[in-house]
């Protein structure tokens, strides 16, 4: 099974708890049960570690549908892309392993929304990945956050996004698309 049909599954299945359950907050947990697959797996035997951060985006697509995100930025002709991403890896995934892909939003600032994703086991961080996302207009240019907040609601009780993630976020960031980016190794 690959991950864009686990990401349809989840997708269904997010539509339909939205329609039975009603809208969560957007600064909800979000929670998921999987398991390490057979094509998540590298020859180690355990999870590939690229396979983290596109199962991560399982967590994403669950709480932006189940708070009503999804249906409000297609609206209005938004979408969200990933900027930056970090992970972090603790314990590895085993083959048939399961685990609970948490996912929360942990705050914004002047330019993005920050989410933290954490893959765990019996209560127990295997993993944790920090993802810095904008929202993009379908016909050009960033949607300002008191446009988005305006469309979609300001998130309630979001935490202030540590320092370090801010730092994070400065070090990794690469030159707008509207400057050169030259690749030159020292």
């Amino acid at each position: 099974m690959n991950v864009i049909w686990r990401t349809l599954l989840v997708m269904l299945a997010a539509r339909r708890r939205l329609r039975r359950e009603g809208a969560v907050a957007p600064s909800s947990l979000g929670r998921l049960r999987l398991r390490t697959l057979p094509t998540d797996i590298d020859v180690l035997r355990h999870m590939n570690n690229g396979r983290y951060l596109s199962l991560f985006d399982l967590g994403r697509w669950d709480l932006l549908i189940r708070a009503g995100l999804v249906d409000a930025m297609r609206a209005q002709g938004w979408y969200g892309v990933v900027s930056a991403e970090t992970v972090t890896f603790r314990k590895s995934l085993d083959l048939w392993r399961r685990f609970t892909l948490e996912t929360r939003f942990i705050g914004h600032d002047d330019r993005a929304m920050y989410l933290e994703h954490r893959a765990v086991v019996g209560g127990e961080v295997y993993a944790r990945a920090i993802i810095r996302t904008r929202i993009l207009r379908r016909g050009g240019g960033t949607v300002p956050h008191d446009e988005l907040f305006a469309a979609v609601g300001r998130p309630e009780g979001l935490p202030d996004v540590p320092d370090w993630v801010h730092e994070w976020a400065a070090a990794s960031a690469l030159p707008s698309t509207r400057r050169p980016a030259p690749s030159v190794w020292d």
